[in-house]
């Protein structure tokens, strides 16, 4: 094989890869893993570290999501709402060929291993936890598909949030130390806020769009500038929380160390203030979910530093 041909290889296999890289959607795979490492660094200070137990709490919550933003690629397809011209990461359907069948397979295995894995929980733990997970996946399908799609209503960005705020949070914190406490759940609120902050993100970005394929979101319904002041509002409640929770004692000074994110939920705040076009709001999508990463790992770094110090 000649040089050149190696290098078309290579480049070929590297835009494959991209193609289904960003079927993925890894940049808003934050979303699964903030709230099973918060959730992790809550039980460390009480109980013994559960390695295996983390680790496939983790893969879960990571299949679920993919599999939530497969069936979105997918239905959003169907619906004719995904175009060639749309903005952001998904459109691997529209943009780069990829069969809607696969998408939809690829949904419905990440489902399945998510479950096998949900057994293995289960068999450590308690079989309830089979249908708490099972409300998750049905709240991931459900977000895009079904009848009645939650992504084309105003409460898609709560039942996400919930699901994968809160609910992991605590799952995660059940599992390593049997238990569920009022602490592990008013902590887990400051998260849910920034996982539904980065939908909001997406469906102010989105709204016209999202209109003439008939969804009714929250951003919709309230309006462009509302939508503005809701999105910066969900920030301010994230941070005012986390004061709160330090004041009364659930959660030790070292936590006020998220507020060095306050910087980023300014500056994309302020984009949306700036711009109305979807091209330049997709960078406001993206921080608002790094923000959401720097914050999860802040907190679960200042939980382990407080283990240290008691």
């Amino acid at each position: 094989m000649t040089t050149e041909r190696k290098e078309a290889t290579k480049r070929m296999t590297k835009q494959q890869f991209g193609v289904w890289w960003r079927l993925f959607r890894p940049f808003t795979l934050t979303a699964s893993i903030v709230p099973v490492l918060v959730g992790t660094g809550l039980a460390m200070p009480s109980t013994h570290f559960h390695t295996s137990l983390f680790i496939a709490m983790l893969l879960a919550s990571i299949l679920i999501q993919s599999a939530t933003n497969m069936f979105n690629e997918y239905y959003d397809y169907k619906r004719g709402l995904d175009d060639e011209n749309m903005v952001g990461i998904s459109g691997t359907i529209v943009r780069d060929g990829i069969q809607p069948k696969v998408v939809l397979a690829l949904g419905w295995i990440s489902v399945l291993v998510a479950l096998l894995i949900g057994v293995y929980l289960c068999t450590q733990t308690t079989w309830w936890l089979a249908l708490i997970g099972a409300a998750c996946v049905m709240v991931g399908y459900m977000y895009s598909g079904g009848p009645w799609p939650l992504a084309y209503t105003p409460f898609g960005e709560l039942a996400a949030s919930t699901a994968m705020g809160p609910v992991i949070v605590l799952i995660s914190f059940y599992l390593q130390t049997g238990d569920i406490t009022w602490r592990a759940a008013l902590v887990s609120i400051p998260i849910g806020l920034l996982i539904g902050a980065i939908l909001l993100a997406n469906n102010i970005r989105d709204m016209d769009q999202d209109k003439r394929g008939g969804r009714k979101t929250i951003a919709i319904l309230v309006g462009r500038q509302r939508g503005r002041v809701l999105f910066g509002s969900v920030f301010g409640m994230t941070y005012l929380l986390v004061i709160a929770l330090v004041v009364l004692g659930f959660l030790t000074p070292w936590a006020l160390v998220v507020l060095a994110t306050i910087p980023t939920a300014v500056y994309v705040t302020r984009l949306y203030y700036r711009f109305t076009e979807p091209a330049k709001l997709h960078a406001a999508v993206k921080g608002t979910s790094n923000l959401l990463f720097r914050f999860g790992v802040l907190m679960f770094c200042a939980m382990i530093v407080s283990m240290i110090h008691i």
